[in-house]
């Protein structure tokens, strides 16, 4: 299948292999009302997420090290983050700062789904959660995870209304 998402600044159209990844197969699916079950800034924040954690190189090592030299008795490398790239190094610290924003409640499940490529069944399995609502709590995540790259898109109100409070014509807040 096709997606659009963002690279260079630029926008272009990648292919996306929907047996592979769990967000693919999220942003394919309609729900009951017949609208994709995320939209397009839920799932570009996933894949930016996703890559950032890949660039980071933050999956961790299911097999042994064969990169560093066998004489120095050592197999996990030097200098451990001091052997890291800087573009790897910024992945991490990008990766970290989402994470953050969206908060606690939502950073464990982000990871699991977007980069451990989990399925909605297995996370909602392994936090003993009932069934379909590891799906709300996503779409909910990945709002936030939206929000915080600046891919949401902005709230339209009606009209111009005017901001109103409880202080007089001249009062003015202290700021301190």
């Amino acid at each position: 299948a096709g997606a659009t998402t963002e690279l260079d600044g630029e926008r272009v159209v990648v292919t996306v292999d929907l047996a592979e990844s769990p967000l693919a197969w999220l942003r394919s699916h309609k729900g009951r009302d017949g609208k994709v079950l995320i939209d397009d800034a839920a799932f570009q924040a996933g894949e930016r997420l996703r890559a950032d954690f890949t660039r980071g190189q933050m999956m961790p090592r299911v097999t042994a090290n064969w990169s560093a030299a066998v004489a120095s008795g050592r197999r996990d490398g030097a200098g451990g983050m001091a052997e890291l790239t800087e573009a790897a190094l910024s992945a991490r610290l990008r990766c970290e700062r989402a994470l953050a924003a969206v908060g606690p409640e939502f950073a464990g499940v982000l990871v699991d789904f977007c980069c451990f490529l989990k399925g909605i069944e297995a996370i909602a399995t392994a936090r003993r959660w009932p069934k379909r609502s590891a799906k709300l709590v996503l779409q909910l995540a990945l709002s936030a995870l939206a929000r915080h790259y600046g891919l949401a898109p902005t709230v339209q109100g009606r009209g111009h209304a005017r901001l109103r409070h409880w202080g007089s014509a001249d009062y003015r807040p202290v700021v301190g």
